[in-house]
């Protein structure tokens, strides 16, 4: 594995770490120092990674900024009953251009995920996420992305890449991985009426803040169908952050992003996440102790993940068959941990991108809502897709 993009974790977290109690996480976590090298990594299953880069934000002033806060209130925690190991890689620090950045941090990505370790990316800007995806390219057929966040950050893809024009990119580059694009707390007021046009003729999905918020389990389904997660902090409304950090009166509070990134570690698909645009100031214990526990609580999903969507056995499921008046819909429950999943039916007369696509992770309410005459959203919008 290639990790010599990554610097080791700073020693002024270190010795802070000294002084911790036996029983917190930066005590049982392995962890790249400068003393002794990269760790380990045999049995970790999550590694952070640091990514000091911001250039490619529309706000760029020339500003730095560094993790440690973050790392030492991540540390400074206890960790739940878990089994998971966890590793901090250190930081991948600013290329010569932005682009030796993305390359540094695509190959670091490669190398954890064909060890089947589950990167947890720190970031400046969120236009990481576009070198995030390229990571995929060779590894996964189809890549499903959902994106945490108040904007689409479509953009206009003609023009250079930024922390608001990334998805652009991520659609309209070769070679064309993208499957499902999906933003979860989406403000209508931050998206012009073009982008939201543009979401709805692809088929993508996008869920408003209120709604997330009134029903906090609709982000699950679409986290079970993801591969990467990115999370965007100007998501979360401006009381829950500091000064420096705040955007907007409205978004998520520090309990629903956590909800939020604990369905990203449940999800047994989800194989990337990551944490974009941390402001960092002096004197922020909130920003860095809300990302602190956002990350506490996706480790916490990855240890309790259920490998409940093995149809082979039938067994393991219980099936139901619904009538609507234009279609016949098989639905599926787990025994397991009751989880739903509808079945996408495989079009034979198309091009099929996605043959292991024929099962979307839905909800109970879906099955509910088809009983009474009515088509999932989901269902309809993945078969267009499949479709094109």
């Amino acid at each position: 594995m290639d990790f010599s993009f990554l610097s080791p974790v700073p020693d002024t977290v270190l010795a802070h770490n000294e002084l911790l109690s036996l029983q917190a996480l930066g005590k049982k976590i392995k962890i790249h120092s400068e003393q002794n090298g990269i760790p380990d990594l045999q049995g970790v299953k999550i590694a952070i990674i640091g990514v000091l880069e911001n250039r490619n934000d529309v706000n760029y002033i020339g500003e730095t900024f560094q993790l440690n806060e973050i790392r030492k209130a991540f540390y400074g925690l206890f960790p739940g009953g878990w089994h998971v190991s966890i590793a901090d890689l250190g930081d991948i620090h600013k290329g010569e251009t932005v682009n030796d950045t993305y390359f540094a941090l695509k190959e670091s990505i490669i190398s954890l995920i064909k060890a089947d370790i589950i990167p947890v990316i720190l970031g400046g800007s969120q236009d990481l996420t576009y070198a995030n995806y390229r990571a995929y390219d060779n590894l996964v057929p189809m890549v499903n992305i959902v994106n945490v966040d108040g904007k689409f950050n479509l953009g206009d893809s003609s023009k250079p890449i930024k922390n608001n024009s990334f998805v652009g990119k991520i659609i309209l580059d070769k070679p064309y991985n993208l499957f499902n694009y999906a933003t979860v707390g989406y403000q209508t007021y931050f998206n012009p009426q073009e982008e939201i046009d543009l979401m709805e003729s692809l088929y993508f999905e996008y869920y408003r803040l209120g709604e997330i918020s009134n029903n906090i389990t609709l982000a699950e389904p679409v986290m079970r169908d993801a591969n990467i997660v990115s999370v965007d902090m100007s998501s979360i409304k401006s009381s829950d952050v500091s000064l420096k950090q705040k955007y907007s009166p409205n978004g998520f509070d520090g309990k629903e992003i956590c909800a939020i990134t604990r369905y990203a570690g449940i999800s047994n698909k989800v194989s990337s996440f990551g944490i974009y645009e941390y402001k960092s100031s002096k004197n922020d214990e909130v920003t860095a102790m809300l990302i602190a526990q956002m990350i506490w609580y996706f480790v916490e999903g990855v240890n309790y993940r259920v490998n409940d969507d093995d149809f082979s056995n039938e067994n393991n499921f219980q099936k139901f068959i619904t009538l609507t008046e234009s279609e016949e819909l098989v639905f599926y429950k787990s025994n397991k941990t009751g989880r739903w999943w509808i079945e996408i039916p495989f079009l034979s007369n198309v091009n099929n991108k996605l043959k292991r696509h024929t099962l979307l992770p839905c909800m109970h309410q879906d099955y509910v809502d088809a009983c009474n005459n009515k088509v999932p959203d989901r269902w309809y919008k993945a078969i267009q897709k499949n479709s094109v």
